[in-house]
């Protein structure tokens, strides 16, 4: 038999897969990242909540065996992206519908797909080099341990708070979050239907009911990621 994954399909599975899981991870991440706002809601001291939140993504054993697949399943979404991009391209060849920008009824995000990834490697590169790589590997002063409320108990750990609140009063950083922000909105809007059409929600009926759920999902990851950065800037000053 031969394998499916050199087929083009293959790789439109293996994308669509893919792609799901990093959704799946997102929401994660937006969860964790709101917390940077939840401290006076709750009336504890300014940060507990998402020290508290990034010890639990630090320390829990799930994840840790989860960031490698990460890590995996972003580099094998990229890479599939840019082979099923240049195939497409070459099976357009110079016809009209290459570009898809005079295709009236295909959605704009559907045309920009390889676009807006593009936009959103960008943005990866500075949230990894402002945060994941001085929390994992280099260290900074910012993460000098602090003492917070770990599910009721005092704890000792990195203070991830501040170094996220000091780089999101920065106005370039807030401006490259509010672009990611909204790329990423216009990409999940057509690649979560996208991705689950692929694995086999094909019908009329759920077609429908997936891009309005696509849609609803996309701009509530995106505009939570953009809307977390604004609040931390314009409420948030550094003390």
């Amino acid at each position: 038999m031969a394998n499916v994954f050199s087929y083009s399909i293959g790789r439109k599975l293996l994308m669509s897969l893919s792609g799901l899981f990093l959704i799946m991870f997102l929401f994660v991440h937006l969860t964790v990242n709101s917390f940077l706002l939840l401290d006076p809601v709750f009336g504890t001291q300014e940060g507990d909540m998402f020290n508290a939140g990034v010890h639990f993504m630090t320390m829990n054993p799930l994840i840790k065996i989860i960031e490698p697949i990460l890590f995996g399943g972003f580099i094998l979404h990229v890479l599939y992206s840019i082979v099923l991009t240049i195939q497409n391209m070459r099976a357009r060849g110079s016809a009209v519908y290459a570009s898809g920008n005079k295709t009236s009824d295909v959605e704009w995000s559907s045309k920009n797909m390889f676009v807006l990834g593009i936009a959103l490697g960008a943005f990866l590169v500075i949230h990894l080099i402002q945060f994941w790589i001085k929390m994992k590997f280099t260290g900074d002063p910012l993460l000098a341990d602090t003492t917070f409320s770990y599910f009721g108990v005092q704890t000792t750990g990195h203070n991830a708070y501040a170094l996220v609140h000091e780089a999101f009063q920065i106005p370039w950083v807030i401006v490259a979050y509010v672009v990611g922000g909204i790329a990423l909105a216009f990409h999940i809007s057509h690649g979560f239907w996208s991705a689950l059409h692929t694995v086999g929600f094909s019908n009329n009926i759920w077609l429908y009911r997936l891009q309005t759920l696509s849609t609803v999902l996309a701009w509530i990851i995106g505009l939570g990621f953009c809307t977390i950065a604004l609040v931390q800037y314009a409420f948030y000053p550094l003390s």
